[in-house]
This record gives structure tokens, C-alpha cells and sequence, in this order.
């Protein structure tokens, strides 16, 4: 593997920059990438938690049988400031 284009190489470019990291749980944090480690465990600073929550109705049709359909989806946004995220929360690290 070369060097630059190891895990925490990439990581290091993207230091002080915009990134989006995507957790296991749904949930998005976008924020300043100011420090990680090699468990991937992170600090963002500037950091806001987005969440998409979808609403759902359930129609029963008879006694056996339900119809399940998403009505809305409702997009959370909150300031959180600086964040400390550990690294096996996460799935993806995007620039954003």
C-alpha cells in the first residue's frame, strides 16, 4: 500500500477541514476534524448532529394482515460544538 494512501494518511489530510461522519446508530455529525487516533476515536469542533426520524402508519387491512407505509420523514438539526466520537460508532468519514 502507498504511503499517502493509508487510513490514517487520509485522515491526517482532512485535519482542520469540513467532514461528515456517518455513526451506526443513523446519526450524522457534520464539524471541523481537529484530532483522531489510530482507534479512529474523533474530535470535531463546530460540530452539528443531524437525524432523520420517518414516521410510519400501520393499516390493518384484516386480522393476518398489516400495511406499513412511511408518511413524513422529520430531519433533526442540532449545534453541538466540540464532540468527542469513538471510532467504533462510526462508519464513514466523508469531506464534506
Amino acid at each position: 500500500m502507498e504511503e499517502s494512501s493509508r487510513p490514517l494518511d487520509m485522515l491526517n489530510l482532512s485535519r482542520d477541514k469540513t467532514v461528515m461522519v456517518d455513526l451506526k446508530n443513523g446519526i450524522r455529525y457534520i464539524g471541523k476534524l481537529r484530532a483522531f487516533d489510530i482507534h479512529i476515536n474523533i474530535v470535531l469542533e463546530e460540530a452539528e448532529e443531524h437525524e432523520t426520524k420517518n414516521t410510519k402508519t400501520i393499516k390493518e387491512i384484516d386480522d393476518h394482515t398489516k400495511e406499513e407505509t412511511i408518511t413524513s420523514a422529520i430531519h433533526l438539526k442540532r449545534k453541538i460544538g466540540r464532540i468527542f466520537v469513538r471510532g467504533d460508532t462510526i462508519t464513514t468519514i466523508t469531506p464534506a
